[in-house]
């Protein structure tokens, strides 16, 4: 029988607004951090679909998931994350129980705000040439 732990499979949803570049992050509930929106893949879901779900949830705003920008895994978690770059199709900007703030920010603000291991999102999903392939501790990436 493996002892291993399981991976658990989150989603992010890099959203960006095409009239002005700025980013959607959230400062979560948890641990009070800002980041872009996300959360764990369910079953019964796409990671597309997780994307929309999450982000939805978590701030009101209804996206259209373009491309996948990257892999990412917690190296003390065991948790890989996948990044999409999104563009917002509707809702309107709310707060959530996960999500106490929510707000939109040029990317170099969201750059300043949030830890690397979630700012790196950021900066590949705005890249040409992804998607990257990353490891992090949960705050910093790891070489």
């Amino acid at each position: 029988m493996n002892a291993s732990p399981l991976h658990s499979v989150s989603v992010t949803g890099i959203v960006v607004r095409p009239d002005d570049g700025r980013v959607l992050v959230i400062k979560r509930a948890d641990d009070g951090r800002w980041v872009p929106p996300g959360g764990v893949l369910e079953l019964a879901e796409t990671p597309e679909q997780c994307a929309v779900r999450e982000v939805f949830e978590e701030t009101g705003i209804r996206v259209k998931p373009l491309r996948l920008t990257g892999v990412y895994k917690n190296m003390k978690l065991g948790v890989v994350s996948l990044a999409f770059l999104c563009e917002p199709v509707g809702g309107r900007l709310r707060t959530s129980a996960e999500a106490p703030a929510v707000v939109w920010l040029a990317p170099e603000e969201a750059l300043a705000t949030a830890p690397e291991a979630r700012g790196v999102r950021i900066t590949d999903a705005l890249a040409q040439n992804g998607p990257f392939v990353r490891t992090h501790d949960g705050t910093h990436l790891l070489l």
